[in-house]
């Protein structure tokens, strides 16, 4: 009896093995054709960052960093994380980065491990206010191991209130100050966060992972200079491998703390993979085009904003620094869930979303979180995102219609997304 692979394992397709998940992914990739895509943590990948996920990488375990790893035959690999590690570099302007965590929340949680010990406080922004879960969210393990003192934002104008921040660091002396979300549309004050750290003698951590592209393009002030480490993922405006990266400007110490809270702290062998992902994508993200890129997103967020403001919509702080915007739907006789079913039936795609002081519990929601990251990718332009901004707002205004009238009018918008992305095909072939 032969003990070597099953006929066909080096040379049989996907759909010959397994026609189920072959269908999936074939009817995932039609939808992404078709779709509008507001999602504002997706993005879509090159051919070439594709390339590099589905490659023999895959096969490849090792664990350490380059030089200093526990399985031998990492001579290659040990040559793409470097490169990684180079380009990250290069990119933001740093002089150390961790490109082997798995996700944005497990670089964060490599901070905590490598700055904190459990029960020390931490200064975040609140979820409901825009922070993220893993700044200190109760349900998550930030929130559980350590004692996390949330600030918010100013009720009127939706923006962060620094001198609340400033109170409220010198009230609690946090060992770690947290600046960042998952829905402020605004760019933060870098200097003023640093300012107000070094007067409690805390250190700060700055989550770019939304606008990591438009610091990478040019396009928003670079965290880097004023944070102790920074964190972000390398997909969304980055427009990369699903993982994360995490960031140190000098402190040698630190970045090596960094480096053993991932592993052996919380991770065995990295995705190499996926590293190679980052790789590639990180030398995309150093190309001059990049830097138009990163302009046009941002450039795109803001007439889609405008747009909304146009058709009546309120919008958390009236408007938006980066690829994101939360619409705020009080007032409104629609709630965040029935809106994204709405727009879903419509062919646009969007997440509901938590607004500060929302009224409504987190499976249902009062707002709209937006970005422009994957459609800016596919090439739509201002014409196209004030088309789009029309187009939602149309939703919205036909929901408490009669369900016909409604219908019909997610129809006739589903008819023009279909029409419009079918002149930006991604992955033609």
């Amino acid at each position: 009896m032969e003990s070597g692979p099953h006929p066909g394992f080096f040379s049989a397709p996907l759909r010959a093995v397994d026609p189920d998940v072959a269908a999936a992914i074939a009817a995932e990739f039609a939808r992404q054709q078709h779709v509008v895509n507001l999602i504002a943590s997706e993005n879509i990948v090159s051919r070439a960052v594709l390339e590099a996920q589905g490659s023999v990488l895959t096969n490849k375990t090792v664990e350490g960093y380059p030089g200093r790893r526990y399985h031998s035959g990492a001579e290659h690999v040990d040559v793409i994380e470097t490169l990684a590690i180079e380009r990250a570099c290069r990119l933001f302007g740093c002089n150390f980065a961790n490109v082997q965590a798995h996700s944005g929340s497990q670089a964060n949680n490599a901070v905590f491990v490598a700055m904190l010990n459990p029960g020390d406080t931490v200064l975040s922004m609140d979820l409901n206010a825009g922070g993220h879960l893993s700044h200190g969210a109760p349900v998550n393990i930030s929130g559980k191991w350590f004692n996390i003192v949330s600030y918010g934002v100013d009720r009127t104008s939706g923006r962060i209130d620094y001198a609340e921040v400033e109170r409220l660091a010198i009230a609690h002396r946090p060992k770690l100050i947290i600046a960042g979300g998952s829905a402020y549309p605004r760019a933060i004050d870098f200097p003023a966060f640093r300012a107000i750290a070094d007067t409690v003698d805390a250190r700060l951590l700055v989550d770019i992972a939304h606008f990591a592209g438009l610091v990478a393009g040019g396009a928003h002030p670079n965290p880097v200079p004023h944070a102790d480490v920074v964190t972000t993922t390398s997909t969304k405006s980055l427009r990369g491998a699903r993982g994360a990266l995490i960031l140190v400007g000098r402190d040698a110490a630190l970045a090596k703390r960094i480096d053993q809270a991932i592993f052996p702290g919380l991770q065995g062998s990295p995705a190499l993979h996926i590293v190679a992902g980052k790789a590639v994508c990180l030398s995309e993200a150093l190309r001059p085009e990049f830097r138009q890129y990163a302009q046009s997103v941002l450039d795109n967020a803001r007439a889609l904003a405008a747009t909304l403001i146009e058709r009546g919509l309120q919008l958390i702080t009236g408007g938006t620094d980066t690829p994101l915007l939360v619409v705020d739907l009080r007032g409104r006789s629609v709630t965040g869930d029935i809106a994204t079913d709405a727009l879903e039936r419509a062919g646009i795609t969007c997440n509901k979303n938590a607004v500060p002081f929302d009224p409504e519990p987190p499976m249902v929601t009062s707002g709209l979180r937006l970005g422009v990251s994957t459609g800016t990718t596919r090439g739509f332009g201002i014409a196209e995102f004030t088309k789009i901004g029309h187009w939602l707002a149309d939703v919205l205004d036909a929901i408490p219609e009669t369900p016909d009238k409604a219908r019909a009018t997610e129809q006739q918008i589903y008819e023009k997304v279909r029409a419009m992305t079918a002149r930006y095909p991604i992955y033609p072939t």
